[in-house]
């Protein structure tokens, strides 16, 4: 295909999809208006099944299969990273001098990586009661491993950051949100049915299955942005050797 046919091809596209977009446009409430019928059914259906955030009750309840493909696109943007920056013939891994880190920064880093750390799962495991989930909470989860890079230098943060481990663990996170969602045709409802008692309201084991699936994810976006960060990191340090030497 040539670049002619190419642009051809995206402005094609382009068109189609502006004129979709403008036609949606014509139906939407009047900016600043009263009428808001998918929040307040959103917030019916939130609390109905005691979860009192409603965002992730539309996230992980009422609009499950979406978040599926989102945290797919994740998962899949991973394997494609760790194929593509993966070590090859004539690529050794080279490791230099540890650059001197300034007491305060050691200090604070240390101080702040178990803080961090507890911070991320707090955001997961209440992400149906307030602010916060799976996405949010994973991604504080895994920049909190980070600050020993920071604090002590990278054979640290990779002796507590075995990378199979947390490629497992993103398939595992991965898997256990289908699974979740068979579960609910096999209780006989529809895929990724919130079919688990509610508990109550404004509880930790409140919501159904939202806070599974939300830990779920939480899983899967902690490990896969862990996996990526280290894809690019071990690449910094990726030399070729010159000559077969």
């Amino acid at each position: 295909m040539t670049r002619r046919t190419r642009m051809w091809v995206l402005a094609t596209g382009g068109a189609g999809l502006t004129v979709l977009l403008a036609l949606a446009c014509f139906r939407l409430p009047d900016f600043g208006g009263a009428n808001h019928p998918y929040g307040e059914r959103a917030v019916r259906a939130a609390l109905a099944r005691h979860t009192a955030n409603v965002v992730s009750s539309v996230n992980f309840d009422q609009r499950a299969f979406d978040t599926m493909g989102e945290e797919s696109i994740l998962f899949v943007a991973v394997l494609g990273t760790v194929v593509l920056l993966r070590q090859t013939r004539g690529e050794r891994q080279h490791q230099p001098e540890a650059a001197p880190v300034l007491p305060p920064v050691r200090r604070y880093a240390l101080i702040a990586l178990p803080v961090t750390l507890l911070t991320g799962l707090y955001v997961v495991a209440h992400g149906q009661l307030s602010p916060g989930g799976g996405f949010q909470g994973g991604v504080v989860a895994a920049t909190a491993l980070h600050l020993l890079y920071i604090a002590v230098d990278y054979p640290a943060l990779e002796r507590i950051r075995p990378t199979d481990v947390f490629k497992l663990g993103d398939a595992a996170g991965e898997g256990a949100y289908l699974v979740l969602g068979i579960a609910g045709v096999l209780w006989g409802t529809s895929f990724l049915a919130n079919f688990l008692p509610r508990g109550t309201f404004n509880m930790l084991a409140s919501g159904g299955t939202v806070p599974l699936l939300n830990a779920a994810v939480g899983m899967e976006v902690a490990c896969a942005v862990v996996v990526l960060l280290a894809g690019f990191l071990d690449q910094a340090l990726e030399i070729e050797e010159a000559d077969g030497k």
